[in-house]
């Protein structure tokens, strides 16, 4: 692992600013791979990490800083469910750990650095200096990484029959008439045609 202001001026730099959620995300991710005991994440290690995180926040940045995995090397999966919390896989190993930022966090950072304003302040030099055990709780977990989502994973290519986009990752839905359709066309838009 890098030096801990290492990883601060990357995070600032890949994220625009420095604030609590960053320094949150890079104890949170070197915690996940300390507890897998991957050294070097983003060197010799690098593709042994696939990382599922829970919150499109800051600290999801921090966690890309850290851990080196990326939407775009599909080693970095969201799953949107609002928490502060991150999943990270040994594709060596099997073995997968959850990270879960806990909330007493904050009222703790409050019992430290009650003289410290703003809150942002306060909560960043806190979460410098707490135990992994006062931040975070973690729990062994099995996670299967399907081959299609796996980093690297190169496979057909198919049509939708409505849209007539292409469909990767085997991504496609069959219709009731038996037809290949894409997600959006078989009703599971985030967007509506205008």
């Amino acid at each position: 692992m890098k030096p801990f202001d290492e990883y601060i001026a990357l995070a600032e730099q890949a994220h625009g600013h420095m604030c609590a959620g960053q320094v949150l995300g890079l104890r949170l991710a070197i915690h996940g791979c300390e507890l897998l005991g991957i050294d070097d994440p983003t060197g010799k290690d690098r593709k042994r990490l696939v990382t599922y995180i829970e919150i499109d926040r800051c600290a999801t940045d921090a966690v890309m800083v850290v851990t080196g995995c990326r939407m775009g090397k599909r080693a970095l999966k969201f799953r949107d469910f609002g928490k502060m919390a991150a999943t990270f896989c040994d594709l060596a190993t099997g073995r997968a750990v959850r990270v879960v930022a806990l909330e007493s966090s904050k009222q703790k950072a409050r019992e430290m650095f009650p003289h410290i304003e703003p809150k942002n302040a306060q909560q960043m030099k806190a979460y410098r200096e707490m135990s992994a055990d006062d931040l975070f709780s973690h729990q062994w977990v099995r996670v299967t990484v399907e081959p299609q989502d796996m980093p690297g994973y190169k496979g057909p290519r198919v049509t939708c029959a409505q849209c007539g986009e292409g469909i990767a990752f085997q991504r496609e839905v069959t219709g009731a008439d038996g037809s290949t359709l894409c997600r959006a066309c078989a009703g599971e838009r985030y967007y509506e045609p205008v």
